[in-house]
């Protein structure tokens, strides 16, 4: 479909250069539904001002976008819409902005389409990133990352001078990008005249166009569709022996077969077409730095082919792409082969999955994992976890190999593992550590997400946790109204926690110190043996060619930029104590992560600490920290074998520091008080001081009478009367009274354990008294206290209702045995058989309510009947018994006639 002249055509009354969406769209297959978008976009104009129509200016209308990777709407949409905003742009430039998950996509984005309009970078078109800004005043289309615009919407809530917010690969479910569909829709309220489109790549558009809505308010916002622009695509399954993930992460065994997979793939790919370039996913820099080694070792290593084939083997390229990577190397990776240049083998993270194109790609090696925030609330930890991508993403990563003609992917696991696979990734806010997303609601005046559409609602606890961060931080108030502070951490960008450390450390070691350490903590480098010291030593001596140290150098002269300006404004928090040049690293991490201060477990398998949230983590085997007594932990993640130490979790990150360091970095969670405690029966206390759950000093003491209180209370919650111990008297006097509560009820007692927890002040004062001054368990007796609570003037019959013995015709008195008191039992009475001859009538309790159950006995004890109808025994079974058991036992009566037989309990010789 051709462009119509008014998509190109310059607006007679501004300067505005419109961007030729014929060249900019040529070969792309977005350039079919550019129309259908326009029209989209301008509907609400026409429905709101009768007369105009779809070529009219745009008026803030909405739209979503559902169009695979490649198809081109990262490259057209942009351009369009400034086309259709300049319309309404008041005599100026119109302004839009577009938002890329990723730095690198938003470069390469940037980059591609100043070149296809034939501008320069940075004019027309640019980008900001963290970091860096190659845009103007001049500039049209802006790309930038979510942060950036989430933190210019902080400062601009009407983002005056912007006609149009683009947000690219929402269907990812970032959270950055799910506050900014919230807070845009608010945005809107106040400025219908801003245009707001989200790009999807998959097929949940609907409840995005649901949750942005139509121009005008009624049902939801436009959806424009795009069919895919794949070619053939042959799907391959090479499962490797072993398994991907063992206890250490992805399984080493694995990275070896996808290495081996690509290589192979590739030379294979190469033979019949030497233009096929190979796109491999795994989880994780690490594991791109790995697979990319091996590559290249089993690249020179090639042989076996034709001279030319071998030739183009040896020379293939393998470029590593990943957040780590510092910006050149990210955008040789994604910008295709030079003409004549070598083959290449790009090793990625999921940074190519949906929002980066790469050229030449023919060939996809997937692992089939990826990488995933996870939050453990109950152990204090958050990081990155490994899972099995979604079948979304894998659909995705496969699509890659199909853009530019017939492709193919190698799925390095199995059928049966992709159809257990999760449709979708988990989207972020369900899953991520909420602190500083909490900051930015909180500053943008809905704490906790009050009042505003998200996609997902955060999870309550999760939120509820950020918050309390946020306030002992003092970044919110007690209404979750950002603080001073709380807006001036918001425009630091790192964790709020990592904010406030680099504004109090730099007043200890001022603020390239705080900044060095901080850029190195909100890094995404990995410390060697979890020693962020080394690390930190190693970058400061790196020359100036090393990537990781140039981007660390640039991030920390920023932080520190941002410590000066913001510093003057704040107050440290924390005391601070004069602190070595040694102990920077760990003094500012424990600034930032108090709860994470962590102490050397002795006798512990391995290298054991345990923080101050109570975690226990063990070290890496080899680990340069082994020995130090006090660590501040920066990150810490759930893992299994030898390094997690039998602890389920490993040190990741971590610095040494001194104990007193430690505790005037972590002040607010220091405690000096008495700990009395319930224990082997009886109160003991002692007083210790605490760092967290981390004991540093306990000696004993004497309890008070309060403290002894307290501590009997808390062992009867969690323990139950059985702390004290029921005696038989006393056991057997509680299921008398269970007994008349049930059959009588008021007012009887209850007697069941939750009700006698219940009413402790009414029976058991005296006794709880006693064990809180000191008295051992073992000396109180709970008969007395459960006497008072007999009913008067009714317990004058207690005896009667409920006897404790039962006389029976031999005149001995037998022990009645009550049902439990949380029983249904009845009441049974064991006796021999000898003594109840002649005995007719079932003896009743409780008012002749409840008769008695008999276990007739033999002369060694055994039960030989039971019965509670004691005639019809001896008119019936009796004779049966009688025949089975007079020899058996001959010394003992078994008269024929039971009725007029003496009860006895002798002998026949003693009778």
């Amino acid at each position: 479909m051709t462009q119509p002249a008014s998509r190109t055509t310059e607006p007679p009354r501004s300067r505005f250069r419109p961007f030729n969406l014929e060249t900019i769209g040529a070969g792309l297959v977005f350039a079919r539904s550019v129309d259908d978008l326009a029209t989209a976009l301008t509907a609400g104009a026409a429905a709101s001002a009768p007369g105009t129509s779809a070529t009219e200016p745009l008026q803030g209308g909405t739209a979503v976008v559902q169009a695979p990777p490649g198809t081109g709407k990262t490259t057209l949409v942009p351009p369009l819409v400034a086309n259709l905003a300049a319309g309404t742009a008041a005599g100026r430039q119109p302004r839009i902005v577009v938002t890329q998950p990723r730095r690198v996509a938003a470069r390469s984005a940037a980059r591609r389409l100043a070149f296809l309009d034939g501008s320069k970078l940075g004019g027309r078109v640019g980008y900001t990133v963290r970091g860096e800004r190659q845009a103007g005043a001049q500039t049209l289309v802006e790309f930038a990352t979510p942060g950036i615009l989430l933190r210019r919407l902080l400062s601009d809530p009407g983002l005056e001078g912007t006609d149009a917010v683009i947000l690219d690969e929402v269907h990812e479910r970032g959270l950055e990008t799910d506050l900014l569909l919230g807070m845009l829709g608010e945005v809107r309220q106040l400025r219908a005249e801003l245009t707001l489109v989200a790009m999807s790549a998959t097929l949940d558009a609907p409840r995005f166009a649901a949750l942005i809505g139509a121009h005008d308010g009624d049902g939801p916002a436009p959806v424009v569709d795009c069919s895919s622009a794949l070619h053939p695509l042959e799907v391959r399954w090479a499962p490797a022996a072993g398994p991907r993930l063992d206890e250490r992460g992805v399984a080493r065994g694995f990275l070896d077969h996808i290495a081996s997979t690509a290589a192979a793939a590739h030379a294979e790919a190469l033979a019949g077409d030497p233009a096929v370039d190979a796109l491999v996913f795994v989880p994780g820099a690490w594991e791109v730095q790995q697979v990319a080694a091996l590559i290249r070792d089993k690249v020179r290593n090639a042989g076996g082919r034709t001279g030319a084939t071998e030739a183009s083997i040896r020379n293939t390229e393998v470029l590593e792409l990943h957040g780590q990577a510092d910006a050149a190397t990210q955008d040789r990776a994604v910008s295709g082969r030079e003409p004549g240049g070598a083959a290449r083998v790009i090793v990625s993270t999921s940074l190519a999955e949906s929002s980066l194109t790469v050229p030449g790609v023919r060939l996809v090696i997937d692992s089939g994992l990826s990488r995933e925030p996870r939050r453990d609330a109950a152990r204090g930890m958050s990081g990155l976890v490994t899972v099995s991508a979604s079948r979304a993403s894998a659909e995705q990563r496969a699509g890659r190999a199909a853009r530019q003609g017939p492709g193919m992917v190698l799925r390095c696991y199995d059928q049966k593992t992709f159809g257990a696979a999760p449709a979708h990734p988990t989207p972020e806010i369900a899953v991520a550590d909420l602190t500083a997303a909490a900051l930015v609601l909180a500053c943008w005046g809905a704490p906790g997400g009050e009042g505003l559409q998200l996609p997902d609602p955060p999870p309550a606890a999760a939120m509820a946790d950020a918050l309390r961060t946020l306030h002992d931080l003092g970044a919110i108030d007690d209404d979750g109204r950002a603080t001073g502070l709380g807006r001036t951490l918001s425009r630091v960008p790192a964790d709020p926690r990592l904010g406030r450390a680099l504004l109090d450390g730099a007043a200890v070691a001022g603020p390239q110190g705080a900044a060095d350490v901080v850029a190195l903590v909100a890094g995404d480098q990995r410390a060697p043996g979890a020693d962020l010291a080394r690390l930190l030593a190693s970058l400061r001596s790196a020359g100036r060619g090393d990537p990781a140290a140039r981007r660390w150098r640039e991030e920390a002269r920023r932080l520190a930029e941002i410590a000066r300006q913001e510093g003057t404004a704040v107050v440290p928090s924390r005391s601070g104590v004069p602190v070595g040049t040694a102990e920077t690293a760990g003094h500012i991490v424990a600034l930032a992560f108090p709860e994470r201060v962590a102490r050397r477990v002795t006798g512990g398998a391995g290298q054991t600490y345990l923080l101050a949230s109570g975690t226990r983590a063990g070290l890496p085997a080899g680990s340069s920290l082994a020995g130090h007594e006090w660590l501040a932990v920066a990150e810490v993640s759930r893992a299994q074998g030898r390094d997690a130490a039998g602890t389920g979790a490993v040190i990741r990150a971590a610095a040494p520091l001194e104990e007193d360091t430690a505790e005037a970095a972590a002040g607010t969670l220091l405690s000096d008080r008495v700990e009395a405690r319930f224990d082997a029966g009886r109160v003991a206390a002692r007083r210790e001081r605490r760092l967290g759950a981390i004991v540093l000093s306990s000696t004993p003491v004497k309890a008070s009478a309060a403290e002894g209180r307290e501590a009997v209370a808390r062992a009867l919650e969690f323990g139950g009367l059985g702390i004290i111990g029921w005696s038989e008297q006393a056991e057997a006097l509680r299921s008398r009274l269970a007994l008349l509560h049930r059959e009588l009820g008021e007012p009887w007692p209850d007697v069941a354990e939750p009700a006698l927890l219940a009413r402790l002040s009414d029976w058991l004062s005296p006794e709880l008294e006693a064990l809180a001054g000191g008295k051992p368990a073992a000396a109180v007796n709970l008969v007395e206290p459960l006497r008072r609570l007999l009913p008067w003037p009714d317990a004058a019959r207690f005896d009667d209702l409920a006897p404790e013995r039962l006389q029976v015709p031999s005149g001995s008195r037998v022990r009645i045995d009550y049902p439990a008191p949380d029983g249904a039992g009845r009441p049974v009475v064991a006796v021999k058989l000898q003594e109840c001859f002649g005995w007719a009538d079932t003896p009743r309790l409780v008012d002749g309510r409840v008769p008695v159950l008999f276990h007739l006995l033999s002369p060694a004890g055994r039960p030989l009947a039971v019965t509670d109808d004691l005639a019809s025994f001896w008119s019936g079974p009796y004779a049966q018994v009688r025949a089975e058991m007079r020899g058996r036992y001959p010394k003992h009566p078994w008269p024929e006639d039971p009725w007029t037989a003496p009860a006895t309990a002798r002998t026949k010789n003693r009778m």
